[in-house]
């Protein structure tokens, strides 16, 4: 097995990881914003306002995008499995 497709097989790994990370992480910054402004606006000094709605937005993020993701991953690891003999 060669450094080159090692370095490729990895890179492959942290792309999927992207890829599936991003939109709940990019939900959370969206929702963490807006819940900022918010305090903002209204003088509320309470550090523990942020946590919920992020984590709320989060989960149903991942529920409704959660098809999308299978999708993505299982093409992914069936394009891993298939790259298995060029290993080899």
């Amino acid at each position: 097995m060669s450094q080159d497709l090692v370095i490729e097989l990895m890179q492959n790994v942290f792309m999927l990881i992207l890829e599936l990370s991003a939109p709940v992480m990019i939900v959370s910054i969206v929702v963490g914003l807006i819940v900022s402004i918010f305090q903002t606006i209204t003088q509320i000094q309470e550090s523990t306002l942020t946590f919920v709605p992020k984590i709320i937005a989060g989960v149903f993020t991942i529920i409704i995008l959660m098809p999308w993701m299978l999708n993505v991953f299982v093409s992914s690891v069936k394009e891993m499995f298939n790259f298995i003999p060029n290993l080899l």
